[in-house]
């Protein structure tokens, strides 16, 4: 097996490499926007947030007023990780929890160029563990430790909207925060505590993905295992129809992910362990920072 420190620089040199070569500037950011911190007060104008009504200056003038926003040099970012047992899964280039992984290693080293907080909270069965958040690379890379020698195996029940609300209600000052998970729980568990979270904060959600959890390949009677509560089924994989319900069964599942994260009002990023995931990554900064100029336009 690879030692954990040098698995933790060849990740690092990839990262650094691609990032470098493909976004420029001196403020990277994942979601890049127009900041937290308030400034002046001016009318309304169709098209921004409501949510940044300032009622006070509405009710004086009796006409709608917005209220701008600083854009912020300082960011903390938090990170809550799903490290369940579904996590520990892949027939691609890499299982899901290695990927995951890999996505909170991009985020940090974009936070950590600019002297930004990052933290974490590590979901597995029945705990969450929570990272403070510090700058500078020796902590990240202690984090990003930290997540590469989680015990695997352990079975248990574990809430992801139970981890979303605590981070929630843990982290006091606002930034940007980051839920990576497979979001295999069903929408109504995780939904709501997803858009609370982002009344406050901007809401990155990392939805990792295997091709095998999406399409059933023909491979005779095959036995399944769910990781979380060990339940057995044996499966014909030999029918062909099967395999056609299986695949409109997680495409579904797939779409309702994808609609109950865009109700929340957080940005989405899909990845997948068999695909490119630093360029899955980069194309979706680049699609942000597009919408970011057409929004300030």
């Amino acid at each position: 097996m690879i030692p954990a420190e040098q698995v933790l620089r060849r990740l690092e040199l990839t990262i650094t490499r691609r990032l470098d070569g493909l976004l420029q500037g001196d403020h990277l950011g994942l979601l890049p926007g127009p900041g937290s911190e308030p400034a002046e007060a001016r009318p309304y104008q169709p098209g921004d947030d409501v949510r940044r009504m300032d009622w006070n200056v509405t009710a004086r003038t009796a006409l709608p007023h917005v209220r701008d926003v600083i854009s912020d040099r300082e960011l903390e970012v938090w990170v809550l990780l799903d490290a369940t047992a579904s996590m520990d899964f892949g027939t691609g280039r890499m299982e899901k929890r290695e990927l995951a992984v890999a996505a909170v290693a991009a985020v940090g080293f974009l936070a950590q160029r600019t002297g930004n907080r990052i933290g974490a909270c590590l979901l597995r069965p029945g705990e969450l563990r929570r990272l403070p958040a510090r700058t500078g690379r020796p902590h990240l890379m202690a984090l990003l430790q930290a997540m590469v020698t989680l015990p695997r195996g352990d079975t248990g029940e574990s809430r992801l909207g139970t981890a979303i609300e605590q981070l929630r209600r843990t982290v006091l000052r606002r930034g940007l925060m980051v839920v990576v998970s497979d979001f295999l729980e069903p929408p109504e568990r995780w939904q709501t505590q997803l858009r609370h979270l982002g009344v406050r904060n901007q809401v990155l959600a990392v939805e990792v993905t295997d091709p095998r959890e999406l399409t059933l390949p023909d491979v005779g009677v095959i036995t399944l295992v769910d990781p979380e509560t060990g339940r057995r089924q044996e499966v014909a994989t030999g029918s062909a129809r099967l395999r056609e319900r299986y695949a409109r069964a997680a495409a579904a599942q797939r779409a309702a992910v994808r609609d109950a994260i865009r109700a929340a009002g957080a940005a989405h990023l899909s990845l997948r362990t068999d695909r490119d995931w630093l360029r899955d990554l980069v194309e979706h900064v680049l699609a942000q920072r597009r919408l970011a100029r057409v929004g300030a336009g």
